[in-house]
């Protein structure tokens, strides 16, 4: 078990790290927007890019910020349940997700995006059929990217609920409802 915590380490360290490069492409994607309505209504001046441009940044940010944001368990739960059972209750809860939805739906999509969406764009080295647009290849490539890092970070809070529920190690649960 404890090679498997390592791992699971290792994985939560790789979502760190791209969770920071997800906070940088919303930075970017801001930036990148208000630059653009500046110049469009300032400057009367308009190309199809930097709002490609911030599509993608977007686009990036949400696709490799869900491992982080599922690793920091801040992902939206339907809270009917698991706000009033035990702490292991909530790990058995935790682990039957993981297992029978999480992974098995972040595994199918990552192979239909890499088969169905990415290699045919990669093919024909899709453009975007607007003036002066970019290239869409690269960003169709986040798609399988970030369901496989999902899926690896799933794998991390699996070994890290069945270490909790085995008592190895003990595993804050704490969830809190949005303010609506």
């Amino acid at each position: 078990m404890q090679l498997l915590l390592r791992l699971s380490r290792w994985i939560d360290v790789l979502g760190e790290r791209v969770g920071r490069l997800a906070s940088i492409a919303i930075l970017l994607s801001c930036i990148v927007s208000a630059t653009n309505a500046l110049v469009r209504y300032g400057f009367n001046w308009s190309n199809n890019w930097p709002l490609e441009l911030q599509w993608h940044l977007f686009g990036a940010a949400v696709m490799l910020g869900a491992p982080y944001t599922f690793q920091k368990n801040e992902h939206v739960r339907v809270d009917l349940i698991y706000g009033h059972v035990s702490e292991r209750t909530k790990h058995w809860i935790d682990t039957f997700g993981v297992i029978v939805f999480l992974l098995p739906a972040c595994l199918l999509f990552t192979w239909l995006s890499w088969k169905v969406l990415f290699l045919p764009s990669w093919d024909i080295l899709e453009q975007s059929s607007n003036a002066g647009g970019l290239p869409l290849y690269p960003i169709k490539l986040v798609v399988p990217i970030g369901f496989a890092l999902l899926a690896l970070q799933g794998i991390s809070e699996l070994i890290k609920r069945i270490a909790a529920i085995a008592g190895i190690v003990r595993l804050d649960s704490k969830y809190e409802r949005p303010v609506q």
